[in-house]
C-alpha cells in the first residue's frame, strides 16, 4: 500500500482537496519517512515538527470548514538552506551562521506558506551553495540515495535527496552553474530552471547579474510545475521580475512531440564528458529520436564560455564575501575562499570582456531556435561520484582546469539564460540516475515545461527511461 508521502504532490493536494486526505496525515507520513532514511542521507539540516503539526491541524480545519484553499493548501515543503526561514534554524552550510534563527522568511518562502504549503524542513547545501557536492563545515556530506557513500550533487543537494525519497512531495532549490539540475539528474527527479525574474530572486549580492535564480524541484514535472506556482511573484526588488509569469498555464496539458523540431547535443561543443555518459546519451538519443518530426544533432555556438563564465561568477563572490574571507577566512570552506581569491585576481578588462562574451552569446542561442524547437542534452558530464571526493578532477583522463569545469553542461546553458526542465531518463553504465536537459531560450518557460511533461509521459512507458527509485527499505535498514 502507497504511504501518504509517496503521492505525487498534485495527487496529495486533489485528495486533501475532496476531505480523503488529511495534512496532519501527510506530514506524519513525512516526519516518520525523514526518521526512516535521513539517518543513513544526512539531507535534512532542521525540522520543525511541532510547527508542522500545528499548521497541519489548522489546515485540516480549513478544509473540514470548507474554506477556500491554496495552491500548495497542507503540503510539507522542505526548504533549500539558503533560503531564510521564520523561526527555524538556516545556515548557508556555513559555520559564520551555524546558529542563527531568522525573525522572517525568504520572499518566495513567504508565498510558500500563502499557498498553503506547510515548511516542514531545511535541506542541506554546500556553503553559501559554492559547489556541486552538498557537504559543509556545519552538517557534513548528504548522501545519494541510491548510494549513500556518492554524492548527491549540489548545491540543491539535500532538497533532491528529500523529494527523492518521499521525506517532502516538494522542495526549492536555486540553480547559477547547475545547483538544480544536477542534484536532480544525480537523485533521479525533476529540476527546474526557470527564466529570470520569474521567480524573484531578491539576495543576489549583485542584482544585475541575473544567472542565480530559484526553482522548485519535485518527483514529476507536473508537480515542479505545482510549486513553480505558488514560487511566481512579481517583485520590483528583483530588476528581473516579469510579467512573463502570466504566460505561464494553470495546468499543465503537453504538446505533440511528433510535431517538434528537436536539437541533440552531447556535450553542447564546449563541455568535458566522460565517455561512459556520451554513450548512454547516445543510447538515449536512439530510443527517443522518433518521437519527433525532426531530430538532429547541432550544438550551440558557445564559445568562450568557459572564461567568462567563472569571471562573473567571481564578481558575484567577490560582492559577497571579500569581507567574510578578510575577516573570517578560518571558517570558510575551499570552495568559497577559492572562488573568492581567483575573483580578486581578474581586472576591469577581464570583466568588460566576459559581459561582451555573455552578450553575443545570449544573442546566438537564442537564434539557434530559430531551427529548432527545443535542446536537448545530458544534464550531467559524469556519474555521481564518491562524496568524499570534493569535485570532479579529471575527466577521460584529462585534468579539470577548476574545480567547476566538469560543471560546464549546465553552467555553459546558464550564461544563455534558458529555461531548463532537468528530466530523470533512467540509468546510467553504473546503475545510477541518469539525467537530460530539455531547454529553451529565455522567456519559453510555458512551452519548455508542456514538451518536459509530454516527454516524462513517453519515458514512462520504456523501463530503460523510466525515472528510477531508490530502495526505501535498503536505505532504512543502512541508518548511520
Amino acid at each position: 500500500m502507497t504511504k501518504a508521502c509517496d503521492l505525487s504532490a498534485l495527487e496529495a493536494r486533489r485528495l486533501i482537496g475532496r476531505k480523503a486526505l488529511s495534512p496532519v496525515e501527510l506530514v506524519e507520513s513525512c516526519i516518520e519517512r525523514i526518521g526512516e532514511v535521513d539517518g543513513a542521507l544526512n539531507a535534512i539540516t532542521a525540522i520543525d515538527e511541532d510547527g508542522a503539526r500545528a499548521a497541519a491541524k489548522e489546515a485540516e480545519k480549513a478544509v473540514i470548514q470548507g474554506d477556500a484553499l491554496g495552491l500548495l493548501h497542507g503540503l510539507p515543503i522542505g526548504i533549500k538552506d539558503l533560503q531564510a526561514t521564520r523561526g527555524l534554524r538556516t545556515t548557508w552550510g556555513s559555520l559564520l551562521y551555524e546558529n542563527h534563527v531568522p525573525d522572517t522568511d525568504d520572499p518566495v518562502v513567504a508565498n510558500i506558506r500563502a499557498e498553503g504549503g506547510i515548511i516542514l524542513a531545511k535541506t542541506n547545501t554546500p556553503e553559501f551553495g559554492a559547489g556541486a557536492n552538498t557537504t559543509n563545515k556545519v552538517f557534513g556530506a548528504t548522501g545519494n540515495p541510491f548510494d549513500p557513500e556518492k554524492t548527491c550533487g549540489g548545491s540543491s543537494g539535500g532538497s533532491g535527496v528529500a523529494v527523492a525519497t518521499g521525506m517532502v512531495p516538494l522542495a526549492t532549490g536555486s540553480d547559477h552553474g547547475g545547483s538544480l539540475r544536477t542534484p536532480a539528474t544525480f537523485c533521479g527527479v525533476v529540476g527546474y530552471r526557470p527564466s529570470p525574474g520569474l521567480v524573484p530572486r531578491t539576495t543576489r549580492p549583485v542584482a544585475l547579474l541575473p544567472m542565480p535564480v530559484l526553482g522548485p524541484m519535485a518527483r514529476s514535472v507536473e508537480d515542479a510545475h505545482l510549486l513553480f506556482q505558488a514560487e511566481l511573484d512579481l517583485d520590483k526588488d528583483d530588476p528581473f521580475s516579469s510579467d512573463d509569469l502570466l504566460r505561464i498555464p494553470d495546468a499543465l496539458s503537453g504538446v505533440d512531440l511528433g510535431s517538434l523540431k528537436v536539437a541533440f547535443s552531447a556535450d553542447l561543443g564546449c563541455a568535458p564528458l566522460d565517455n561512459d555518459i556520451r554513450k548512454v546519451f547516445a543510447s538515449r538519443r536512439a530510443a527517443l529520436a522518433h518521437l519527433f518530426a525532426d531530430a538532429h544533432e547541432r550544438d550551440p555556438d558557445l564559445s568562450d564560455v568557459h572564461e567568462a563564465f567563472e569571471i562573473l561568477r567571481a564578481v558575484q563572490f567577490v560582492a559577497a564575501h571579500k569581507e567574510r574571507l578578510e575577516n573570517n577566512r578560518d571558517q570558510l570552506g575551499p570552495n568559497v575562499i577559492n572562488n573568492t581569491e581567483r575573483g580578486l585576481k581578474y581586472s576591469l578588462p577581464d570583466v568588460a570582456w566576459a559581459h561582451k562574451v555573455q552578450t553575443d552569446l545570449y544573442t546566438r542561442f537564442r537564434a539557434f531556435f530559430d531551427d529548432a524547437d527545443i535542446l536537448i542534452c545530458p544534464a550531467a558530464s559524469v556519474s555521481p561520484f564518491p562524496h568524499a571526493q570534493l569535485f570532479v578532477e579529471e575527466i577521460n583522463g584529462k585534468k579539470m582546469p577548476t574545480y567547476m569545469r566538469w560543471l560546464a553542461m549546465t553552467y555553459a546553458l546558464t550564461m544563455a539564460l534558458p529555461s531548463a526542465v532537468c528530466l530523470p531518463c533512467g540509468v546510467d553504465h553504473l546503475g545510477m540516475p541518469f539525467g537530460i536537459q530539455i531547454v529553451g531560450p529565455i522567456g519559453s518557460d510555458a512551452f519548455v515545461l508542456e514538451v518536459a511533461f509530454a516527454l516524462e509521459q513517453a519515458l514512462a512507458t520504456d523501463p530503460e527511461t523510466a525515472r528510477p527509485l531508490p530502495d526505501i527499505a535498503k536505505l532504512a535498514a543502512g541508518k548511520k
